[in-house]
């Protein structure tokens, strides 16, 4: 079952870190209708950017889950996720858009508890939680869900009218109160309260804090009886509220995949900060497979030392922690999707399973330094 095949460590080795030492990378994996390829690069003191792929003869699911706050989320979302997302798929004979809503709740539900038992000897964990950008294809359906501000770009051919070879379409929707829209949809939550979002520095954060309005995890923003424990104010203030501010719904696209359609492209917020939804979808366009994911952090952090005046090679020089005060963790998925494939003629052997999970600390080159010493503990209902 998923649970027990997704930790063996087979794939797990395939990757390999480049001249930069924070940048892990593999350069071309096969799965159900084509190949891909996946990269991160860490800026953190801690990785805080976690992310996996399982394939199947039949299946692809595709995950980027980037922490805020702490790596507790992320990680615990890697950990959890793609197993709920089985157990419902396979209780309910198939993938759904409501299938992955139940995954997505299971695992927030979990990590909540995991909260409430860790309050007592670690209260900054009500304060973490983690944006996530989930793809699954299945049967020639195509479904993106994301919460936070992760993003699902795809590479298409061009309609007739459209003059581009290839056209970039963002599949996701950015839960970020930059968008008017979106705080538009914060305010709604609780229209009494006029501070629910605030400019600080010059940017829009509820309450003045965060930016992104959907997450798993940041329980003290959405359940106001752990913003009130004195435990978790003698770590922080307390965030005046009544009513949740955050949620953790995910936004769901569904849409069958047409012949059109090239490749997808998964990543955290840290590759958009730099690299606009048309330049990374030309870059995947008019390069060789092969090291594609690499290819676009790799343009990136180029983009990231020229705001810098500084070459990128001497960026690379620069530890992590300190880092971070010139780009964010990157991580990034290319999903090629060579139609001409099935899972018969696919690499794949009738049968078999794959799983790839970047490394949880890309510095440490660690694969094992989860919170396993908590969270499987307090989730018992998964177990394959």
């Amino acid at each position: 079952m998923l649970r027990s095949c997704c930790y063996q460590p087979l794939e797990r080795y395939l990757g390999r870190r480049s001249s930069d030492g924070l940048l892990w990378h593999i350069d071309l994996q096969p799965h159900a209708s084509g190949d891909f390829s996946i990269a991160a690069v860490q800026a953190n003191s801690s990785m805080e950017d976690q992310s996996q792929v399982f394939t199947s003869p039949s299946t692809t699911y595709v995950g980027v889950y980037d922490g805020h706050g702490g790596t507790e989320a992320s990680r615990f979302v890697n950990r959890h996720l793609f197993p709920y997302l089985h157990k419902f798929e396979t209780e309910q004979g198939g993938l759904s858009a409501d299938v992955i809503k139940k995954a997505f709740y299971a695992t927030e539900e979990d990590f909540t508890r995991l909260v409430r038992q860790l309050m007592p000897v670690k209260p900054q964990i009500a304060s973490v939680g983690s944006c996530c950008i989930l793809g699954a294809i299945s049967d020639g359906e195509l479904y993106v869900a994301n919460l936070g501000d992760s993003r699902a770009v795809l590479g298409r051919r061009g309609f007739d009218g459209e003059r581009k070879s290839v056209v970039a379409e963002r599949l996701s929707t950015d839960h970020n109160v930059s968008s008017e829209k979106v705080r538009r949809e914060v305010q709604a939550l609780d229209p009494d309260d006029p501070s629910i979002v605030l400019p600080c520095h010059g940017v829009w954060r509820i309450k003045g804090i965060i930016q992104v309005s959907r997450s798993i995890g940041d329980v003290y923003l959405k359940k106001p009886e752990f913003n009130r424990d004195p435990i978790f104010r003698q770590f922080a203030i307390p965030v005046p509220m009544k009513r949740p501010v955050l949620t953790a719904e995910p936004s769901i696209v569904t849409r069958k995949l047409r012949p059109q359609d090239l490749f997808l492209i998964f990543a955290s917020d840290g590759l958009w900060e730099h690299l606009s939804d048309e330049v990374a979808v030309q870059m995947v366009f008019k390069h060789p497979k092969a090291g594609i994911a690499k290819r676009l952090v790799v343009a990136a952090l180029q983009e990231a030392a020229k705001k810098r005046l500084m070459s990128c090679k001497d960026l690379n020089k620069i530890e992590k922690g300190i880092r971070r005060h010139f780009h964010d963790d990157i991580t990034v998925i290319v999903i090629y999707l060579d139609h001409h494939k099935t899972s018969s003629s696919s690499n794949h052997k009738e049968g078999t399973l794959g799983y790839i999970t970047a490394p949880v600390d890309i510095f440490s080159y660690s694969f094992d330094e989860v919170v396993e010493n908590s969270s499987d503990k307090i989730n018992p209902r998964v177990i394959y």
